[in-house]
């Protein structure tokens, strides 16, 4: 029988990204307060980013994008939020998928987030990965060793 292996690191990746949806919520909801800002990169030919062509043609594979004083109906949905920006005086309509960011700063905060982008697999999908299969161990012959947890401690100045 195979044994199965949690991906913690996934684990850990999508509960930061949780961070960021709850940070865009609070921003949706009461604003931005005081001089709270977010520096978002994402990679804008990921499944779902809705870019204008122009943006797209001059972002061809990431975008960061800034919200901070100018930016109007921030919509968080479950997958995605959207964002009206101005680009060059143009409103446009950002969405953008929480699987395509790969940086959120708030640096007003002096907080930073970095994720992994996995091209195309949605969260559904890699959450089947959190479970993945773990080839069986070998076995090896012999006497196992017991050691002491004290060998590998910081020790105390007396």
């Amino acid at each position: 029988m195979d044994k199965l292996e949690i991906n913690y690191d996934r684990l850990v990746e999508k509960a930061l990204k949780h961070v960021v949806i709850e940070a865009l919520r609070i921003a949706a909801d009461e604003g931005l307060p005081g001089e709270h800002h977010f520096y978002i990169t994402f990679k804008t030919t990921h499944p779902g980013v809705r870019v204008s062509a122009q943006l797209l043609n001059q972002y061809p594979e990431e975008m960061t994008i800034v919200m901070q004083h100018q930016f109007a109906n921030l919509m968080v949905g479950e997958t995605y939020f959207e964002v009206d920006l101005s680009f060059g005086g143009v409103p446009q309509t950002l969405r953008i998928p929480y699987d395509a960011i790969s940086y959120f700063a708030d640096p007003y905060a002096k907080f930073g987030l970095s994720f992994n982008v996995n091209s195309g697999m949605e969260d559904s999908e890699l959450d089947d990965l959190l479970l993945q299969e773990e080839p069986e161990p070998k076995k090896v012959s012999g006497m196992a060793e017991v050691i002491s947890i004290d060998e590998f401690r910081k020790k105390k100045n007396a």
